[in-house]
């Protein structure tokens, strides 16, 4: 059959010795395609159509030691006390330094998706505090602060404690999924 010391065409004629020819003419069968994904969800289609209906961004709004706060009507003001204190254990983080606005937002936008489906309760989201931005002022900061009270899945954020960032940080309270 072959010399012993080719081992390999050993192996392959073993390996081959059910398979038969097909006949002539006839390739073989076509696996099916898979099926197409969406590149946006729902979702993301009313998110971004909720963005566009937004009033133009003031980028000027806060300044670079100002910290930041918010929460929904029907969130206890206690709770965002307990967030701000760092009371919740932080889920995930993501840092956001050297991204322009686009970049930020979209990470941002898949991030808070991500957190969400996994159901994560707090994340951190690191913006630092716009010391290099000059007189725009902190750019990602108020990109944050807009975007994070525009999204649904948000119920509270406030400033991380120093030790986790400072007002370069915001921990982030969000929904259950349900």
């Amino acid at each position: 059959m072959s010399t012993p010391d080719d081992p390999d065409k050993d192996l392959f004629l073993e390996a081959m010795r059910e398979v038969k020819r097909l006949p002539q003419g006839q390739a073989a069968p076509e696996s099916p395609k898979p099926q197409p994904e969406a590149r946006f969800t729902r979702l993301d289609q009313t998110e971004v159509l909720k963005e566009s209906l937004l009033p133009p961004a003031d980028e000027s709004l806060l300044a670079t030691g100002d910290e930041l706060m918010f929460r929904r009507p029907h969130v206890p003001e206690e709770v965002l006390v307990k967030l701000r204190r760092g009371h919740y254990a932080v889920d995930a983080e993501i840092d956001l330094h050297g991204m322009n606005g686009a970049q930020a937002k979209a990470a941002l936008r898949e991030f808070i998706a991500d957190a969400v489906q996994r159901n994560m309760q707090c994340v951190r989201i690191i913006h630092g505090k716009g010391k290099r931005s000059g007189p725009r002022g902190p750019v990602l900061k108020n990109i944050v602060n807009r975007w994070l009270q525009y999204t649904d899945a948000v119920l509270a954020f406030g400033s991380a404690r120093s030790v986790d960032g400072g007002s370069g940080a915001v921990y982030v309270l969000l929904k259950a999924r349900r």
